[in-house]
This record gives structure tokens, sequence and C-alpha cells, in this order.
């Protein structure tokens, strides 16, 4: 159950195991390096997240009923901070599924009130409500647990809700310091918006 390749070597009908982990923080912490747009430039913030105590629960569900079907379930909650200076906490869920059944590998994810998924989006805490993901794919070959190279053909839908705490979240606009408009994320009595995205792939692997 704990070894690092645990998606593909564990091949129990059911095996499950769930871990607590609580982080007493009675100060805080060294100033954390950032990133600027450029996605080069470092930068270090003005300050750390305070002192809190943070705690989270998670689990993990591996069933492979046979050789050809078997899903693994991920899932965490509880109380974080970011890596930045921004002291907002945050309450947070998130579950994914991973099944295979055959030639078919479908992948998919839930996030409520969680960081994106990159790493800034943690560093400056930028938060969606709601994320979910949906990924079909099929394989020439055998499907497997790891993104390994393979010859596959797929589809993935991505949904996000926005709100105040998100990127890219202009529910109205009002002028900016230089007089051109800049968008408003906390202007009050405009309802949550929302992105979403579509996409179709092909990998190609090309090996001996």
């Amino acid at each position: 159950m704990y070894e690092w390749d645990n998606d593909r070597a564990e091949d129990a009908k059911f095996a499950m195991n769930v871990g607590f982990v609580f982080r007493h923080l009675p100060t805080t912490q060294d100033a954390a390096i950032g990133i600027l747009p450029d996605g080069r430039t470092t930068f270090a913030f003005p300050g750390a997240a305070p002192a809190e105590d943070l705690w989270e629960v998670h689990g993990r569900f591996v069933s492979k009923l046979n050789p050809e079907f078997g899903f693994i379930i991920n899932w965490y909650t509880g109380k974080d901070q970011a890596r930045g200076s921004d002291d907002r906490l945050i309450q947070r869920f998130g579950t994914d599924l991973r099944l295979i059944y055959k030639k078919v590998k479908f992948v998919s994810q839930v996030k409520v009130d969680d960081w994106g998924p990159y790493d800034y989006h943690r560093d400056f805490n930028l938060t969606f409500p709601l994320q979910l993901m949906a990924d079909l794919s099929t394989t020439v070959g055998k499907p497997d647990w790891f993104i390994l190279p393979n010859t596959r053909l797929g589809i993935r839908y991505t949904w996000r809700s926005l709100d105040q705490f998100s990127p890219r979240y202009a529910p109205t606009f009002i002028p900016g310091p230089d007089g051109g408009l800049v968008p408003d994320p906390t202007a009050p009595g405009f309802p949550q918006g929302k992105e979403w995205e579509i996409r179709t792939y092909v990998h190609i692997n090309i090996g001996k």
C-alpha cells in the first residue's frame, strides 16, 4: 500500500488506508520565494502566513477486480494556508478517480474551495469555489495507471467556478490609476463566474 508505485503494483480486490496529519505552527514561517508572471524573475514575499494549527484527513481506495478492470480513488479534506504572505485560511476538499477497463481509461477530479493546478495558485492563495475535470481516453496498447508514453486518443473537459479569490474573475470594471478600466472582483451583487475548456488530444509514442 505504501510503495511509490502502488498505483500499478497493488493487485488486491480491495485495499484502503486513511491518514490524519496535524501541524502545530506556533510562529510565522520564513518568507517564501515567488516567481513573477514572466516565469523567470524571482522575488521574496514581504512576509509569511501567520501562526496557525493546520490539519488534513486523507484516504485512498484501490480495487483491481481483474487484469482488465480496476479503479483508484484518492480524497482529502482539511484546513490549510498559502505558501506566500496572504493570511487567508482555506477549508478545502478534493477527490480523484482513475478507472481502467480493457483499453479505456477514465480520469476525473473534483476540488472544492481549493487552489488551482499550478504552484503559483498556492503561492498567491488563488482558489476556486469548484473545479471539475473528466478525461476519457483509449489506447492501442494496455492502459497504464501512470502517465507514461503510449499511443492514445482522448478528450478532456475542465470546468471551474470563479469568485473574488480566483484569477480572471471580472464581474465588472472600474477606472484604474492610469485611467483605464480594471476588474473589480470584490464588487457586491454579482454572481460567481465560470470558465470551461474542452480539449482533444492524440499522444503518439514511437519507441523500440
